[in-house]
């Protein structure tokens, strides 16, 4: 055998070795531990060149109901969507047989609060349900609105201050953005992905305020 093999045949046991200590610890982790990460929004780049294409009109609420859009539905066993988002922004999550967060901790990335009793905690729809009403969705199906309002894929469900999330209300950026100006940059760009892919418009003042903030991104 050639040393050159040898030597190959040792590094792949080592990474043999190491891929089965990943395989070990994942077994032991807490639920915290093995959570989802928060989706992460498009670059800066890609949500200006989204902006541009959505379009832009004036808005009505005629119609909207919150209850046409289902949501906090079952994802599997006891948990709805409320429960999966709690688990997968929050660290060292601990759950009862229900699926309810009994404990852990909770950080709010729109003010930088930390939480330790989910009843502190909102799940927020970053773009609300009446504003995607204003802009398109009444248009929508059923099934649509509730694909739309317990969406875990796209960067639209977050776990923030309950009273902070109950003063954004339904307010578009041109009315409302996050107190901390850190996060303003990833929340034009987690805004203008959401709309975009539900193919939702915009008006006049929130696009403006949507560019200003992406051009300082």
């Amino acid at each position: 055998m050639t040393r050159v093999s040898v030597y190959a045949r040792r590094r792949l046991s080592l990474v043999a070795f190491l891929a089965s200590l990943i395989s070990i610890a994942t077994l032991f982790t807490g639920p915290s531990s093995a959570q989802a990460a928060l989706p992460t929004p498009v670059s800066a780049a890609t949500a200006r060149s989204y902006l541009a294409q959505l379009p832009v009109r004036t808005e009505d609420r005629t119609g909207y109901d919150r209850d046409l859009f289902p949501h906090w539905i079952s994802q599997g066993g006891n948990c709805n969507t409320r429960e999966v988002v709690l688990r997968r922004d929050g660290t060292n999550v601990v759950t009862d047989s229900s699926c309810a967060a009994v404990s852990g901790r909770w950080y709010s990335p729109y003010d930088g609060a930390t939480w330790s009793a989910a009843s502190d905690v909102d799940i927020d729809h970053l773009v609300p349900l009446a504003e995607a009403w204003d802009s398109g969705a009444d248009a929508w199906t059923t099934a649509r609105r509730q694909a739309f309002a317990n969406d875990l894929t796209r960067p639209q469900l977050l776990a923030v201050t309950d009273n902070v999330n109950q003063s954004k209300g339904d307010q578009d950026p041109a009315q409302w953005m996050p107190s901390r100006s850190a996060y303003h940059c990833v929340y034009a760009r987690a805004w203008v992905q959401v709309k975009y892919y539900y193919g939702l418009a915009v008006n006049s003042a929130e696009k403006t305020a949507l560019s200003s903030v992406l051009s300082g991104c």
